[in-house]
């Protein structure tokens, strides 16, 4: 019975795996009418990203500034 699970959970995740290696193949994608038709598809040199005007420089804080340990700004800022 463990062969059994084994071997069908086995299958499932060679079949998984296979499918979609295939359906990253363009050929495969038309047939299956994955992409749109090329008169609708939209270029990569179409696609412009909008300025986005540069902050201004911050000031560095000096080594020893004991702003640097006890700054609220530190505590409550979260990068992503």
């Amino acid at each position: 019975m463990m062969n059994f699970l084994l071997g069908t959970v086995a299958g499932g995740l060679i079949a998984g795996i296979a499918t979609i290696a295939a359906a990253r193949h363009p050929e495969v994608q038309n047939r299956l009418g994955l992409l749109p038709p090329p008169s609708t598809a939209i270029t990569a040199a179409a696609v412009t990203r909008p300025e986005i005007p540069c902050r201004p420089a911050t000031p560095t804080p000096k080594v020893g500034d004991p702003e640097m340990l006890l700054s609220k700004r530190r505590f409550w800022s979260v990068a992503p």
